[in-house]
């Protein structure tokens, strides 16, 4: 018999109520009950990275985090990451400009690991990059394009402060 549990978080800035399975991942609740598809349902065991989500200023696998483990928690996907009129932001132009996306399936976990690394503040050489990002699979860009927008992006970011 399933369990079920009632789940208060913030989603995108905005505070949201649901009830999950407790054995649903967060992938599950983000697509299924919020619509949120920018989260990729891909391998499932972690090895991917298409279902990266920011969880209280954090990258994680969604579909190795329980629903359940939300409750309380902000949660950020790519979605939230458009301006108020649906412009995108800085990463999400570079890796249109840097043809960083071809099937853009991983595309969206790429780049919510690219905020993560992106709001450290850090200069990173293309090393520690590479390494950053290394949680990710994709099967079209041979990841130089990726790693260009996301270099890119950093330097503008750091240029600025």
């Amino acid at each position: 018999m399933a369990q079920f549990k009632e789940i208060h978080c913030t989603i995108n800035g905005k505070p949201v109520v649901t009830v999950v399975d407790v054995r649903a991942s967060l992938t599950d609740m983000l697509r299924n009950d919020f619509r949120l598809t920018s989260v990729k349902k891909g391998c499932e065991v972690g090895e991917c990275g298409a279902c990266n989500v920011i969880i209280n200023g954090e990258c994680f696998n969604s579909c190795l985090y329980l629903a359940a483990w939300a409750d309380g928690k902000e949660i950020r996907t790519l979605e939230g990451l458009l301006g108020p009129n649906g412009e995108l932001s800085d990463i999400q132009q570079a890796f249109v400009d840097e043809a960083a996306i071809q099937c853009g399936f991983c595309t969206p976990g790429f780049i919510m690991t690219a905020v993560e690394i992106l709001e450290s503040g850090q200069r990173y050489t293309d090393d520690e990059l590479r390494k950053l990002l290394s949680g990710h699979l994709c099967r079209c860009t041979g990841y130089e394009n990726i790693l260009r927008a996301v270099r890119k992006t950093m330097e503008a970011r750091l240029e600025r402060q």
